[in-house]
């Protein structure tokens, strides 16, 4: 999980990507829409010409709301459609 930050306060995950060009990044974010939508979980995404900031929250299901192992893996999911999108 390269590049993740793990925040305590609020408790999330958060990682800035950064891209070559508009195409590249509107590639990555179409990509992890089409995954979030078949996983049904969402992070929040803030966005520029170049950059995707994702913010991962812990799951809503988390009664203790701490980042988990199902947040860690997300993450790590959402790295992987960024190498693929990169090749």
């Amino acid at each position: 999980m390269e590049g993740w930050r793990q925040k305590k306060r609020p408790e999330c995950l958060e990682k800035r990507f950064e891209f070559k060009s508009y195409e590249k990044n509107r590639d990555f974010l179409d990509a992890l829409g089409e995954y979030c939508e078949k996983v049904n979980r969402f992070p929040d995404i803030s966005f520029g010409k170049t950059y995707a900031n994702i913010t991962i929250r812990p799951e809503e299901n988390n009664v203790k709301e701490e980042i988990s192992k199902g947040d860690h893996d997300f993450a790590r999911a959402i790295d992987f459609l960024n190498k693929k999108e990169e090749n």
